[in-house]
This record gives C-alpha cells, sequence and structure tokens, in this order.
C-alpha cells in the first residue's frame, strides 16, 4: 500500500507555525483507513517517507505524531521517518551530480548544461503494523503479516 501526500514549499501568510501537526493528522488518518477491516485493530508502527525539500522537520513530525496519538487507542505507535533527498540531475550526460549538503549547482560541471532537481518533495506513507483484534500481527494494508 501506498498512499501519498504533496506538501507544499515555504508557506503563506496566517498558515501554521508547526504544520508538522497538521501532517501528523493525516497520516494518522491514512493508517487508521488503512486497517479499518479490523475493527479493534491497534497500530504499532508507521513508516513515511519525507522529502528533503518538503520543508518537513523528522523530529518535529515524531512530537506531533506522539501528540496525535496520545491517550487514544494507538498511544504509543511509533512513527519512523526516512529522510528522501533531492538529487541533482543532468538530462544531457543523464547522470545525477553530487553536492554538499545545503548547496545548489546551476551547471553541470561534466558539460555545463543545466541541472535539474529531482525528487525530494515526498511525503509517502510505506508501511502500516498493526496488532489485530485476534492477536496476529499485521503489517501493510490490512492483511496480518502482509507488508504492503
Amino acid at each position: 500500500m501506498a498512499l501519498r501526500w504533496y506538501s507544499k514549499v515555504g508557506g503563506s501568510p496566517g498558515a501554521s507555525e508547526v504544520h508538522e501537526l497538521g501532517i501528523a493528522e493525516e497520516v494518522y488518518r491514512g493508517s487508521r483507513s488503512a486497517v479499518a477491516t479490523y475493527a479493534a485493530a491497534r497500530l504499532e508502527r508507521v513508516r513515511v517517507a519525507v522529502g528533503e525539500l518538503t520543508a518537513i522537520e523528522p523530529e518535529l513530525l515524531v512530537f506531533a505524531w506522539e501528540a496525535v496519538t496520545a491517550g487514544g487507542p494507538d498511544a504509543g505507535a511509533a512513527l519512523e521517518v526516512e529522510r528522501r533527498p533531492a538529487r541533482q540531475f543532468c538530462p544531457t550526460c543523464r547522470a545525477d551530480r553530487p553536492r554538499d549538503a545545503g548547496v545548489w549547482l546551476r551547471r553541470c560541471e561534466a558539460c555545463g548544461g543545466a541541472l535539474d532537481v529531482v525528487g525530494g518533495l515526498e511525503l509517502d506513507l510505506l508501511q502500516v503494523t498493526f496488532l489485530a483484534d485476534d492477536g496476529d500481527d499485521g503489517e501493510g494494508g490490512g492483511e496480518p503479516g502482509r507488508e504492503g
């Protein structure tokens, strides 16, 4: 199972200072939806991918997740965040071009062509692991023992 959200980079005036809370709420809704066929299922672990250019801070997202799940049936469920880097790609050379963190090149050092930025905008729900009401562990989108 793969659910995908797209986030805006930057913010508009009046936008929430901590948009990670809203994102954590959406990840929670998507996770609960994935296990909806198991009415008494309890979330154990949720894995998401977050792109470098989404302006989402993984530590804040985990903190917001803990606030969203606290006191509910899924309290204590872990949120694991995988960071996905943005890459610089030269369409002329058909190759990724390495860069230092925080440094963006405009031109390919090999051919002088303009570089494209690829990826880094992901916000994907990768895996939901849950405990079904019969005590079996479940992974993925609903069937115990399967990954999505």
